[in-house]
């Protein structure tokens, strides 16, 4: 009998694992249909201005995060562009210089909507645009502005980027602008407005009358309590997670986000490994550090770190981005042999903080961003090519296809809407 006992029992384990493998199809297969069916938006994506041109553009599958054939395999239908400046001087060549940089990014999403791929892509500004473009089959592109400093003290300034498509604009970035304080002064204590200044009081007024979003993922905890009692519309967080979960400086704590809940804004999860999770992100960082050095070393080549590139020789540069490719594939090749590397911050950590602010402000509170080419990418997330895994974890945790729209942009795009609702009643008193 002993068997035929034996027999029965292996039946049962495959049976079992035959069920398993039909659930994670299934998921799999839900997740998949979802994912094609919802408007997906990803509210923070940096852009380099050398990847406009004729001859290297977002028309190639480029060695960056994002660009239109990643876009078109992960399906990610929005992404929003982001005109970045660093915080500079306080002053009228600090602001002058900046609004250069500004300007050259405004003009390389303009030239990729209207010269470069306008019949892959085209530029929204508002949500009807964001539904008809997406439904006409074409990739959307919005723009939102990370650091206000190359507006400088000229507050019509603000009207002359809604002009040119700018949809939500932070008031500083890392270091106080004129307008407020960063999350930054919490280092040291260290504070120029505490809060917003008169003139950032003005702007919070004036993008309200335009109908710009305010986004508060990089002022101080102090500057956004200001703000939200002084505005008329919804705010946003672009790219921020929860502080509960992890006490980086950049992310929201509790009261914040019942603030936001409260103001009926929106907070971008972003899959930001620092922001998720920091000890793991350090751990396997120093690793991955480590592995790049010995390989460099072994194919007698020159390594460094991303803030050593800005004080190298054009020579320098040129070799390390020919020698990058090389380096990298063979480092992730070794790491992901290696049974004893360190695990790295993946989208399960990501969507723990989805879930966390969820359970805290509620389902139409909550969006998603990546921050990619900006420091952002996560394991199972590391590009736009890899987007339908963040749905299948969402599927995986029960949400349902409406909440994973709204996760993915409804929110957003309501927001949007309000926003521009206060706007228009402006523009009628």
């Amino acid at each position: 009998m002993r068997p035929i006992i034996g027999i029965m029992c292996l039946l049962a384990i495959m049976g079992c694992k035959e069920k398993q493998v039909n659930k994670a199809n299934s998921l799999e297969e839900k997740a998949s249909q979802i994912h094609e069916e919802v408007i997906t938006i990803d509210t923070h994506i940096d852009i380099n201005v050398a990847n406009f041109t004729d001859s290297i553009n977002y028309t190639q599958r480029l060695d960056n995060q994002v660009n239109l054939p990643k876009l078109k395999e992960g399906g990610l239908d929005v992404s929003w562009l982001i005109v970045y400046t660093g915080q500079g001087e306080l002053n009228a060549e600090g602001y002058a210089k900046a609004k250069e940089n500004a300007m050259s990014k405004f003009d390389a999403i303009h030239r990729l909507c209207n010269e470069i791929a306008p019949e892959e892509i085209e530029l929204a500004y508002n949500s009807d645009d964001v539904r008809r473009i997406v439904k006409s089959g074409k990739k959307v592109a919005m723009i939102g502005v990370e650091n206000a400093y190359p507006i400088g003290e000229d507050l019509s300034e603000f009207e002359n980027y809604y002009n040119l498509g700018a949809r939500y604009i932070s008031l500083s970035h890392n270091g106080h602008s004129q307008f407020c304080d960063s999350n930054t002064g919490e280092e040291d204590n260290v504070w120029l407005h505490n809060g917003l200044s008169e003139l950032g009081k003005q702007a919070v007024a004036e993008m309200n009358r335009l109908g710009i979003m305010i986004d508060v993922s990089h002022p101080s905890a102090e500057a956004m309590k200001q703000m939200i009692a002084l505005t008329k519309a919804p705010i946003i967080a672009s790219h921020s997670s929860a502080r509960a979960l992890c006490g980086h400086s950049r992310n929201l704590d509790d009261e914040q986000l019942l603030m936001i809940k409260e103001n009926g804004g929106v907070v971008q999860t972003v899959a930001f490994s620092s922001y998720l999770n920091t000890e793991k992100h350090e751990t396997h960082q120093k690793y991955m550090k480590e592995l790049h050095i010995q390989v460099a070393d072994s194919l007698g080549v020159d390594w460094y770190e991303r803030w050593q590139l800005a004080g190298l020789s054009e020579e320098k540069r040129a070799n390390y981005r020919k020698n990058y490719p090389t380096v990298v594939e063979i480092v992730n090749a070794k790491a992901a042999k290696d049974q004893n590397a360190p695990e790295g911050v993946s989208v399960s950590d990501f969507v723990d903080h989805v879930d966390y602010m969820v359970d805290l402000i509620g389902i139409n509170h909550v969006g998603i961003s990546s921050d990619f080419d900006g420091g952002g990418g996560i394991v199972g997330w590391t590009d736009a090519s890899e987007t339908p895994n963040v749905t299948l974890e969402l599927v995986k945790r029960g949400y349902s296809k409406e909440e994973i729209a709204k996760l993915w942009g409804e929110n957003l795009l309501r927001v949007m809407d309000q926003v521009q609702q206060v706007a228009n009643a402006s523009a009628t008193n």
